[in-house]
């Protein structure tokens, strides 16, 4: 009987209503977007790599190394020599490597030359295995294998041919239209950059460069590829696995202090906490930024219920003259309040779903993001809870101004 009244009574003020939910849902979208990003971005970096002890590169900063290494975010200031990379595998502490090699895209998807060691030891979320959904490992010159994500976009299948671009931008007029590629394999979803990432071989990655020299392809037919062309001569970076963890700072110091050309190596787990350090303070800001706003829209939907109460003097009489008792009005606009905060979250919900549906794609390739579409989550929920604690509390003055205006209703 009393959500009935209250409900009817909030439709008798539709415009004003609609306007509170409609500032109510923007604050609360507001909110749960940062809070969505800012954990989904923490899970979905975290998961993305495990099992490797160490990531080595050329000299730059940590994080850059991690970035392009790993999240296929930005470029290499210089590349490894295959000479550095195999003395340093051959170390005794040393279990086994997994060398990357950079550069080039399929539709702005990088392309990721590397050895079928990846699909033996690299490990994700957990020590999960890669796994694929159908086909092999590459083993052919011309075979590559493709991430979930790839599949799922362009609707490929195994045994269609691909064409490599040379850059790594959307659009590329420089393709490898020569030297196409057989799909061998598709992944498994993963959740992370490995769904948009085409796998090639080491040797894959020279043959289509053998004719081209400072980024401008030579006439066709200039050039033969034989064995010794293939043979690769540099990396962008590559995964260490120790055969003992006791290891790590013994090997990370010898690859630091490396003497034939200006090498680091990189904790994973420990640089993207030293990430998450940075970003620390402007997680704290927008979040802050979030508060302050639904505390605003909080404060004007308790304004609109106390000014609309003093409107509302002859239906409060008219309650009273029925039996309604003082602590009945009080309950009818707190069921009120409710009803717009849970209307203007829900409908925060839905804009959340959308805007992760319409940019979840531009996320992940601009920045690496991987947002789940699942909008429902523990942090979420608590959030909510927040909100309707907040939201009751805040609405206690108008529903309490009611209470006290209850005891002097009278019917004219």
């Amino acid at each position: 009987m009393l959500l009935k009244l209250a409900t009817k009574s909030l439709l008798q003020r539709r415009v004003s209503v609609s306007l509170t939910v409609m500032m109510i849902a923007v604050s609360v979208f507001v909110l749960l977007s940062v809070e969505t990003i800012r954990t989904q971005a923490k899970e979905s970096f975290s998961k993305t790599v495990s099992g490797v002890d160490l990531i080595v590169g050329a000299r730059t900063g940590q994080l850059n190394l991690l970035l392009y290494s790993v999240f296929h975010i930005g470029q290499a200031s210089n590349n490894v020599s295959w000479q550095s990379y195999q003395q340093i595998t051959a170390s005794p502490n040393v279990a086994w490597t997994i060398p990357l090699s950079l550069g080039d895209s399929h539709h702005g998807y990088r392309v990721l030359g590397t050895t079928t060691d990846l699909f033996t030891f690299f490990h994700y979320d957990k020590k999960k295995a890669l796994e694929f959904a159908q086909g092999h490992a590459f083993s052919d010159l011309y075979d590559a294998v493709i991430g979930a994500d790839i599949a799922k976009k362009l609707g490929y299948k195994i045994g269609m041919n691909i064409t490599l671009s040379h850059g790594v931008a959307s659009t590329s007029f420089s393709n490898h239209k020569d030297k196409p590629f057989t799909i061998s394999g598709i992944l498994k979803p993963t959740g992370t950059p490995i769904d948009k990432t085409v796998y090639v071989s080491l040797q894959g990655i020279k043959a289509i460069h053998v004719d081209w020299k400072n980024g401008v392809k030579l006439p066709e037919g200039y050039t033969k590829i034989n064995k010794e062309m293939l043979r690769a001569q540099s990396i962008t970076a590559f995964m260490v696995g120790l055969k003992s963890k006791l290891s790590t700072f013994s090997v990370q110091r010898q690859v630091n202090t490396f003497p034939q050309e200006a090498l680091m190596a990189i904790l994973p787990g420990a640089t993207l906490v030293q990430l998450w350090q940075m970003l620390g303070n402007v997680e704290q800001v927008l979040l802050l930024i979030s508060v302050l706003v639904l505390a605003g829209a909080l404060l004007g939907m308790s304004n609109m219920l106390l000014v609309t109460i003093r409107e509302r003097q002859h239906e409060i009489a008219v309650l009273r003259a029925v039996g309604a008792s003082p602590w009945v009005i009080l309950l009818l606009i707190q069921l009120e309040a409710m009803l717009l905060v849970t209307s203007g979250i829900l409908l925060a919900m839905f804009m959340l779903w959308g805007c992760i549906q319409l940019f979840r794609d531009t996320l992940i390739s601009e920045y690496g993001l991987f947002i789940s579409e699942q909008v429902f989550n523990t942090t979420i929920l608590v959030d909510i809870t927040w909100i309707l604690l907040a939201s009751f509390l805040v609405t206690m003055l108008p529903a309490f101004n009611a209470y006290r205006h209850s005891f002097h209703a009278k019917l004219h």
